[in-house]
């Protein structure tokens, strides 16, 4: 079974669906036909979704470059006593993309990690029957991508109906990889031997945390400010997210060997989730990487 997996990462979604837009365009076909399920957490949700309808990834990299200033316009400076961004622009856009198709109406099995925080667990999204789903309502998908990009702090929960809070499932699958290869054991009985995953960083960061006399570290040093603005940079949230998805890249790889592929780089700076200039240079970025990585996508994909 082929699965492909997309991480989360905010603005850095972009690299992604460069690489992806490279594939389709050198191979004539949409990226979806190649693989029998599809897992994207968070901005990689958005992306998964997408493959899972057959949209182009030449839309989907548009959409980003639209819609990247509306989404990441702050509204508060540092998130204390509100979230940083609404999610109201998010959540139109998400409509407009995605319309009002359910989960279940989705031939493809999808899959999107997320976070019940009304239960303190974590919850995933499928368009496919599981066991653990029964008791849980028929969302709409797009309300599925919101709970998973739903960064704490950052946006606000995702109210599901006045039945649960929902937000990002980077807080536990930023690299869904894990979490699509234990879905595919359980619902679709296949044995790990028979899986292939293909997997899809959102760009390596360089987060280093400077020295200090002050040992007794608050909100200043996790998350600094930008200056003159007095924006706080989410350091601490990257910080996560990249460590999340190296710890997920590491194990997957003991487990499946040669038939987990993994593609990313390094950055050569911090590029904060939300930093809406740096879309030229990911996608610039995310073109060298296809090309360094273009005869081992491509033999993944023709197996």
């Amino acid at each position: 079974m082929k699965i492909l997996c997309i991480d989360g990462g905010g603005i850095r979604g972009i690299l992604p669906v460069t690489i992806l837009k490279a594939v389709e365009q050198d191979r004539q076909i949409q990226v979806g036909k190649d693989f029998d399920l599809i897992a994207g957490t968070s901005t990689g949700s958005i992306i998964a979704a997408s493959i899972a309808l057959n949209k182009k990834m030449e839309d989907v990299l548009e959409f980003y470059q639209t819609y990247g200033k509306k989404i990441f316009k702050r509204q508060a400076k540092v998130g204390l006593f509100k979230s940083v961004y609404s999610d109201r622009d998010l959540r139109e856009m998400l409509r407009q993309v995605f319309g009002e198709i359910k989960l279940s109406e989705i031939e493809k099995p999808l899959l999107i990690p997320a976070v019940d925080i009304t239960h303190g667990r974590p919850f995933t999204y499928r368009s496919h029957v599981n066991e653990s789903d029964k008791s849980r309502e028929d969302v709409h998908l797009w309300n599925a991508v919101l709970s998973s990009c739903s960064a704490p702090v950052y946006f606000p929960p995702n109210n599901i109906s006045q039945h649960y809070l929902s937000i990002d499932g980077g807080l536990w699958a930023n690299n869904p990889s894990i979490a699509a290869i234990t879905e595919v054991i359980q619902s679709f009985h296949t044995s790990l031997e028979n899986i292939q995953v293909l997997s899809f960083g959102t760009g390596r960061q360089k987060i280093e945390f400077s020295f200090t006399k002050n040992k007794y570290w608050g909100l200043r040093q996790w998350m600094p400010l930008q200056l003159p603005s007095l924006k706080t940079k989410p350091k601490l949230l990257d910080l996560a997210l990249h460590l999340s998805s190296e710890s997920v890249s590491y194990h997957s790889q003991l487990l499946l060997g040669d038939r987990y592929l993994r593609i990313d780089d390094d950055l050569t700076k911090e590029v904060p989730f939300d930093d809406i200039n740096c879309m030229n240079d990911l996608m610039t970025l995310g073109e060298q990487v296809y090309q360094r990585n273009k005869d081992a996508i491509l033999q993944f994909l023709e197996q």
